[in-house]
């Protein structure tokens, strides 16, 4: 092997390395998942949701009526949301978040977040 050909392979390996090290990264950083909670007949579809740290959930309204998600802690609110309209709460801590419509008070439920 020349001299020349091992700088070409050394920054061959090196190329090869960074790819694979930001391929990694960004699976680790790309881990976080998406839920919908559907809302329809005055009701969220999912009563209570168990979810990670980091992922995303998103409100749909298939009602006529206009609805909000709304922690009863203040953590998160996504408006109000006529019919077909969406919102979407990220995630980023564990806890325990009840939430409900503040259009409708008896529609109620809950999201548990884990590390």
């Amino acid at each position: 092997m020349t001299t020349m050909t091992r700088r070409i392979f050394g920054k061959t390996i090196a190329a090869a390395f960074g790819a694979a090290l930001i391929a990694t990264s960004a699976f680790a950083a790309g881990h976080s998942q998406n839920h919908t909670v559907k809302i329809k007949s005055f009701a969220f579809d999912a009563a209570e949701l168990t979810i990670k740290a980091g992922d995303t959930v998103t409100f749909i309204n298939e009602d006529g009526a206009p609805h909000t998600a709304t922690a009863k802690n203040g953590e998160f609110e996504t408006g109000r949301l006529g019919k077909g309209e969406e919102a979407s709460v990220k995630f980023e801590k564990a806890g325990t978040f009840d939430y409900f419509c503040k259009f409708h008070r008896k529609m109620t439920a809950k999201i548990t977040v884990i590390e």
